[in-house]
């Protein structure tokens, strides 16, 4: 997989666990992510992925191919994008741009059926809603009432 300024995303494997299991997050953040530690056992149909920078485990997020992705978008192609995390320590590096830079890429090699990548995010959360836009997700104009409010529902087309 191409990496850029020695980012890379990889599919979760147990030698990435420990590292993972570490990160931490503000509780600001944590209202709208999740930490990867909770996502230990995943269903068929979803995908730990891994943002590594110089093989270090730096972010985390979860591809999902499930029924779930219906609540987002009618697309038969797309697939899910839920709980973006960058560790704490590793945060204002730029490693969630780049990650998010090599998604497209990334899920044309590993999902080729794939043409749509779409999330939800809160209205509040602003600097996910800015990062989210400059890898190239724009607003679809669709919205979801989420646990904490209301959520924007974005997509790539890839």
């Amino acid at each position: 997989m191409k990496k850029v300024n020695s980012v890379e995303l990889k599919h979760f494997s147990d030698e990435y666990s420990e590292k993972l299991n570490q990160f931490e997050l503000p509780e600001e953040q944590g209202l709208f992510t999740a930490l990867p530690n909770k996502f230990t056992d995943v269903t068929k149909g979803q995908y730990r992925i891994v943002i590594l920078s110089d093989d270090e485990p730096v972010g985390f997020f979860l591809l999902h191919s499930t029924d779930r992705v219906k609540e987002y978008s009618t697309n038969p192609n797309a697939i899910l994008l839920t709980a973006l995390s960058v560790d704490y320590k590793q945060q204002g590096k730029g490693y969630a741009k780049q990650g998010m830079l090599l998604l497209d890429e990334f899920v044309k090699s590993e999902f080729p059926n794939c043409d749509e990548i779409v999330l939800a995010v809160n209205h509040k959360n602003i600097p996910a809603q800015k990062l989210y836009v400059r890898a190239g997700f724009h607003d679809t104009g669709l919205r979801k009432v989420g646990i904490i409010g209301e959520q924007y529902i974005m997509k790539l087309t890839i």
